[in-house]
């Protein structure tokens, strides 16, 4: 019913997490100029990265998907523009709060990381209408893939556009032309990017595991539904237990 490593994934994105934040807190400096609220760039740009890394890497998946034809591709696309989208809510909602205390506003709609992130959130979010506005699960399935190819192209696209941009408004930490962090920084900003990273695959490796098992109950109750006129309740469960499993 669990995903293969499942168990050995979630204590290790715990004890990176953990470590994470307390390198945050009792570790890494505060900025010169802004101050402890600085230290939400440790949450806010890992996430960035990730929920973009993810969304390439549901286009990749949706690649495998369209050559194959097999639906687990599918539903592995799927899980990772879920997961994605997730931390994309975490990217605008950190992003609103460091913005709010450094520039005293919300939301600036002349920065360009800003509104381009956005922009990338909205095109995934149109991702649950189409799919879901399609009853036949094959037509799903490629309609599905070729959105997430198409949009997992404009990703990088967007990317390399808005670090070519010259408003400078957003902090550039990762620029090189602005200087390196100091090494405590560095060193916080990349166990906490690894801790991000390991959360992505945790949860997208329990959702994928949620899902197997609930397909396999679905079909162990159609089975039992067919083999006795009564229904399930008629089934002994030392029967349903004695059964081959089902992949």
């Amino acid at each position: 019913m669990y995903g293969k490593g499942l168990r050995a994934l979630s204590l290790a994105t715990t004890v990176v997490l953990t470590g994470a934040f307390a390198l945050v807190f009792f570790y890494a400096p505060n900025d010169a100029d802004q101050g402890f609220i600085q230290k939400i760039f440790y949450v806010h740009v890992p996430l960035a990265i990730v929920a973009l890394v993810g969304f390439v890497g549901a286009g990749l998946l949706a690649i495998a998907h369209l050559r194959t034809r097999d639906d687990v591709w599918d539903h592995r696309s799927y899980v990772a523009i879920h997961i994605s989208v997730i931390f994309g809510v975490g990217v605008l909602a950190t992003g609103a709060i460091w913005a709010r205390a450094s520039w005293g506003k919300w939301w600036v709609w002349d920065e360009p990381t800003l509104v381009s992130f956005l922009i990338v959130f909205l095109l995934y979010a149109t991702y649950y209408p189409l799919r879901y506005s399609i009853e036949d699960p094959g037509r799903r399935a490629r309609y599905a893939s070729v959105f997430a190819i198409t949009a997992g192209a404009f990703v990088p696209i967007n990317f390399i556009a808005v670090r070519l941009a010259e408003n400078l408004v957003h902090p550039r930490v990762l620029n090189a032309t602005a200087g390196d962090m100091p090494g405590e920084m560095r060193l916080t900003f990349l166990v906490s990017l690894l801790g991000i990273s390991l959360l992505y695959l945790t949860l997208m490796n329990l959702e994928l595991a949620s899902k197997r098992a609930r397909a396999r109950l679905k079909r162990i109750r159609r089975l039992l539904e067919a083999e006795s006129p009564s229904g399930p309740a008629a089934t002994p469960l030392t029967t349903v237990a004695a059964r081959p499993t089902y992949d």
